[in-house]
């Protein structure tokens, strides 16, 4: 037996800690993993990891893991050739499309996808052949309002100014857990020493959240606000802002201030303050420290997305960063500039070009809000969703009303699903496509290097041997581009393995051929800790893709908004909202399969204010039954002083125990699925993004 020693990053969540794995070569031919440690020469990461990393081992061994195709045939699934499979899949597709119409078959891509380079260069080469217009993903569950804000301000979805958290004075963080998250749309490993680098230098963290969150715990000051009311708390900051002065001159070329000035001058702090449920001096207060820091940087992530003024929060989070000279300023928020930089070798995106059949929700990039998903296949007439393609996704557990969701798919003609478990959402396909193992394939982060707090790069090269008769992500959508183009007579372009384009893209990139880095594959393949390529600098004013190369400060959608905002009623002061939460375990609705994750304590209970449980009768621990417009659930109930009153909170995720999901360990913890209570009607209405916090829900004994 030998030992070998691997360096790549981890997969599992958007910070990309650096990892150092040892493996040990069998007797019988095999490799086994004998530890995973964080890589202490990483300079992104430092050495850090999170519990998640230490599972890679989990999902590279679990027996409930799919290792060749799967039909189902009626209650049963039985193993069939790759061959097999890809004729199954182009013959029934086609005869659905002949039949129905292109928009007849749809697509679902889960959140998996970005993190699997092989998904994001080659599941189009399939997908794009059908031509459809039904495309649905993750993106409108939970960050259509950033893409959305970027797209209309600075001319690209992907353009996303990222806080320069290493430099900056003053962190604002509205909706966002970074402690359990690790970061998101902000790549950032290793964040609670980063948190607390800001206070050692002087400088203050300051966290908005219904809940006292693992963050929020450990910042210089945390408010309460009331779930989905974060745009009236925003808009009291910046009516401040203009109203006090405290302003400052921003070097960008932007359109449209005077108008959003005017815009906000009826939103005064004293009236958010009833809506959003801060006091009037302490919204007024954040304003002024925010803008009398030297550096300072908002950023809002997940929960002032998933509300129903999502995309206003975000626009309202760019403008205060940019009217206090904090946008695109070092130690306020920053573009990267990424190795391989999508931004320039894409378009900026579009809008609205076309809209749902049932609800008329619009699209963005090609994709339609996942809301709308369970309704266009339910509902019967001309371009009925009859047939769909998931790729790495779980959208029962991960979309809003996921009950309807699993009666719509009940009722397809044909599902494929491309994953390695039969899960809640795949036990309904008629055929099941596992790629390898995430260990087994090579990787290079292509988005989440976009969104990095520094400018990084590596790639990750393959730890085991791919096993005999598997297929990585991308073959498997070559072949199935090639079994469909061969039966619809379709001419298919060439295509090349992942790592090319890769090389292409390092090559092409800002650091490529033409610049004193020569950034290549081969450059990459002698630095295994990945190469550090500098702070993020100013640059917004060269990578501005709108028509006039400003910043558009007052796009009409977001000044028409304010409008819908200013009508909305308060809400009332006797209903519960729900809100979701993270844990550094998880991720989402994957990664409740693994031992290492699972194990401990429970945490999937509703946590619930002690002075509601009073109000209601309740008591610590009890059973209790949590209902919505959409339906009901029996949970656990724990109480918490971490949620403000009014506020009760499930995990994000949960539910692993539905019949046929053949995923054994997470039956210990299979907890319950908040969306068996988000509501697809709840929407934010001008991205059509899902609302999953501030539902309405009802809380009695079980």
């Amino acid at each position: 037996m030998s030992k070998s020693h691997h360096y790549r990053a981890c997969h599992l969540c958007e910070a990309i800690c650096g990892l150092a794995i040892e493996t040990e070569s069998q007797p019988d031919g095999s490799t086994q993993i004998r530890s995973i440690k964080g890589d202490p020469q990483d300079s992104f990461s430092r050495g850090h990891i999170c519990p998640k990393a230490v599972a890679l081992q989990d999902i590279q061994n679990d027996p409930d893991r799919i290792r060749q195709p799967m039909r189902r045939i009626g209650e049963q699934w039985q193993a069939i050739t790759w061959d097999e499979a890809f004729e199954l899949v182009a013959e029934r597709l086609s005869a659905i499309q002949t039949e129905h119409g292109k928009n007849a078959v749809a697509v679902y891509q889960g959140n998996p996808s970005v993190h699997n380079y092989g998904l994001m260069t080659h599941s189009n080469y399939f997908l794009g052949l059908l031509k459809t217009r039904s495309r649905f993903s993750a993106t409108s569950v939970d960050q259509l309002p950033h893409h959305l804000t970027s797209y209309l301000m600075y001319g690209h979805g992907l353009l996303i100014p990222i806080p320069d958290i290493d430099h900056t004075d003053f962190m604002l963080i509205l909706g966002g857990n970074p402690l359990a998250s690790n970061g998101s749309i902000m790549t950032v490993p290793d964040v609670e020493k980063r948190l607390k680098a800001i206070q050692a230098r002087g400088g203050k963290v300051v966290v908005v959240d219904p809940r006292r969150s693992e963050t929020a715990a450990i910042a210089d000051q945390h408010l309460f606000v009331r779930p989905g009311s974060d745009a009236a708390l925003l808009l009291g900051m910046l009516n401040t802002l203009f109203e006090e002065g405290l302003t400052r001159d921003s070097h960008l070329p932007v359109e449209g201030l005077e108008q959003v000035r005017t815009a906000v001058a009826g939103f005064h702090a004293e009236a958010m303050s009833a809506r959003c449920g801060v006091p009037t001096e302490h919204i007024r207060q954040l304003a002024r420290d925010f803008a009398t820091a030297d550096k300072a940087v908002a950023y809002g992530r997940m929960g002032v997305s998933t509300q129903a003024f999502g995309t206003l929060c975000q626009w309202l989070l760019q403008i205060i960063n940019l009217v206090t000279g904090n946008l695109d300023r070092a130690g306020g928020v920053l573009c990267t500039s990424p190795a391989v930089d999508l931004v320039a070798s894409t378009s900026g995106g579009h809008f609205n070009r076309w809209q749902s059949r049932v609800s008329g929700l619009p699209e963005y990039g090609g994709e339609l809000p996942v809301s709308a998903l369970a309704e266009e296949m339910l509902t019967p007439g001309e371009g009925q969703i009859r047939a769909l393609v998931t790729v790495a996704g779980n959208p029962v557990l991960s979309t809003p009303n996921g009950r309807q969701l699993e009666q719509a798919l009940d009722g397809l003609d044909f599902m494929l699903a491309v994953d390695f478990y039969i899960n809640e959402t795949t036990r309904y396909a008629d055929l099941i496509l596992p790629p390898t193992a995430p260990l087994e394939h090579d990787h290079y982060d292509t988005t989440f290097n976009v969104f990095a707090v520094r400018n990084v790069t590596r790639f990750n090269e393959a730890v085991l041997d791919k096993p005999t008769g598997a297929l990585h992500d991308w073959e498997i959508f070559v072949g199935l581009a090639k079994a469909f183009a061969a039966r619809n007579k379709l001419e298919l372009k060439p295509t090349m393995a992942p790592q090319q384009m890769i090389d292409a893209g390092l090559r092409f990139g800002p650091y490529g051929d033409r610049s004193e880095h020569k950034l290549s594959l081969a450059t990459l393949r002698e630095h295994p800790h990945g190469l550090d390529l500098g702070p993020l600098q100013p640059n917004l004013v060269a990578r501005l893709k709108t028509s006039n190369q400003m910043v558009q400060a007052a796009p009409e959608l977001l000044l028409a908004d304010l409008a819908r905002f200013a009508e909305q009623e308060l809400p009332s002061d006797s209903e519960l909202l729900l809100i979701g939460r993270r844990h550094v375990r998880s991720n989402n609705s994957w990664m409740h399969n693994y031992h290492r994750l699972v194990k401990g304590k429970p945490r999937h209970q509703l946590l619930m204010n002690p002075a509601d449980l009073a109000s209601r009768g309740l008591s610590d621990g009890q059973r209790v039954q949590v209902r919505s417009r959409v339906g009901s659930i029996e949970v656990e109930v724990a109480a918490s002083d971490e949620v403000m009153v009014g506020v009760v909170s499930l995990p994000h995720g949960w539910g692993h125990a539905r019949p046929g999901v053949q995923m054994d360990i997470a039956r210990a913890q299979p907890g319950v699925s908040a969306n068996d209570l988000t509501d697809e009607r709840l929407l934010d209405v001008l991205s059509g993004n899902a609302v999953l916090n501030g539902v309405p829900v009802d809380v009695v004994a079980a």
